[in-house]
């Protein structure tokens, strides 16, 4: 009898762990038929119906809340929409909010958004995102400081009879309210030279101390297309550096998740069939920069594992192609070592496929899969690199968008 009860405790304490450490299941919005979707673990729930959402939606600090844009199909639309999971119900944070530039505070539920040039913060009700206060004018981009109590915004260059004017970036706090006097310039861009022409910045990204900020610098129109510069300065604004030329894909460039290092995809020309190179650059030593992609091969996105494994979308080069459609890149997925410098093929796509948009939520490697043939993907998750792929969210509009617990 005592060896029996012996062993039933042991199951039930074996039991117990297993539960204790079994993992969070991954939790998604997802736009499927431009409609708004949750995916919790294997239960999928439609949040909107008769709307046509766009652009990618955007967890709230502590996940109860998700904006959205709700747009139409001519892009003249652009309603900006809340959606609160506690209740179960889509508002909008004021009568009419025109945007498609929306950030969540990174310590609270505010939302911060660029309404053609006027940034406004939203106001708290019943612990909710509603109404909104003034903040700047003028504004072309803009990032919250990693306090959650300032904003980095930038100002685009001004046309002169000499040509181009410095773009200026701003400090200001969340409560300028329009006030010119809480508006600290926070440095300058000297961007009419030979080696960095810009008339704008956009797309922030702190590094994971906050002790840098990287930035694209981007120039007219036409030239954007084929060359920007990836830039970096130090959060006092004291340092600044241009690290090299990209294209101007906000996913193609990222931090890594503890040290001060910069991935991205450097080459300049609109075109994906060559000249397309995984770089890592150490800030502030920039100069020590290391390409990673082999020769015949071009990356064409990135994301971080862990601080010494980098997933890649790659493909072969195409430089046959001169004229004529674009051809499709067929990427996979592979993982580069930056230390040992071993590189392996990680996902295997058919023929007629593609595997891009790779996103990483904790122990989890997700991605799009897509054959050029249909207007629809698929949403695939693997555990670990060396774990088995499976399908995860069928049709998809593009990649979701993971609530990662902070």
């Amino acid at each position: 009898m005592g060896i029996r009860i012996f062993l039933l405790l042991f199951f039930i304490c074996l039991l117990l762990t297993t539960l204790a450490s079994a993992e969070v299941p991954l939790t998604a919005a997802f736009i499927r038929d431009h409609q708004l979707w949750i995916k919790m673990g294997d239960e999928e729930i439609q949040i909107t119906k008769n709307r046509y959402v766009v652009h990618t939606p955007k967890w709230s600090y502590d996940g109860r809340f998700i904006a959205y844009i709700d747009g139409d199909e001519q892009g003249d639309k652009s309603s900006l929409f809340i959606y609160d999971t506690h209740k179960g119900e889509s508002y909008q944070p004021y009568v009419r909010v025109e945007t498609s530039d929306f950030k969540w505070s990174p310590i609270k539920n505010q939302l911060a958004y660029n309404d053609r040039g006027l940034l406004n913060v939203t106001k708290m009700e019943s612990g909710r995102p509603s109404g909104f206060e003034n903040v700047a004018l003028g504004v072309s981009g803009f990032e919250w400081f990693p306090n959650g109590k300032e904003f980095i915004v930038s100002s685009q260059s001004a046309l002169r009879p000499t040509g181009w004017g410095p773009i200026p970036l701003f400090k200001v706090p969340v409560n300028a309210n329009l006030n010119a006097d809480k508006m600290k310039l926070f440095y300058t861009i000297q961007t009419n030279t030979s080696d960095l022409f810009a008339i704008d910045v956009n797309y922030f990204k702190w590094s994971s101390d906050g002790k840098w900020i990287s930035f694209l610098a981007i120039p007219t129109a036409s030239w954007a297309n084929d060359s920007n510069t990836l830039c970096v300065l130090s959060s006092q604004g004291e340092k600044f550096k241009g690290l090299g030329k990209m294209l101007w894909y906000k996913d193609w460039f990222k931090w890594a998740p503890s040290s001060n290092q910069i991935a991205y995809i450097s080459g300049e020309g609109r075109f994906f069939v060559d000249n397309k190179k995984t770089t890592i650059a150490d800030i502030p030593i920039y100069k020590h920069q290391k390409e990673y992609t082999p020769e015949g091969y071009v990356d064409l996105d990135l994301e971080w594992f862990t601080p010494d494994e980098v997933i890649v979308a790659r493909a072969k080069e195409n430089k046959k192609w001169k004229e004529g459609p674009v051809p499709t890149m067929f990427t996979s997925l592979y993982a580069i070592n930056i230390k040992s410098e071993e590189q392996q093929q990680i996902s295997f796509p058919k023929k007629n496929e593609f595997d891009a948009d790779p996103q990483v939520v904790g122990s989890h490697l997700t991605w799009f899969r897509k054959n050029p043939n249909n207007n629809t993907a698929d949403s695939w998750v693997k555990n670990g690199l060396n774990g088995r792929e499976y399908l995860w969210i069928k049709n998809v509009d593009n990649a979701p968008s993971f609530f990662k617990q902070k």
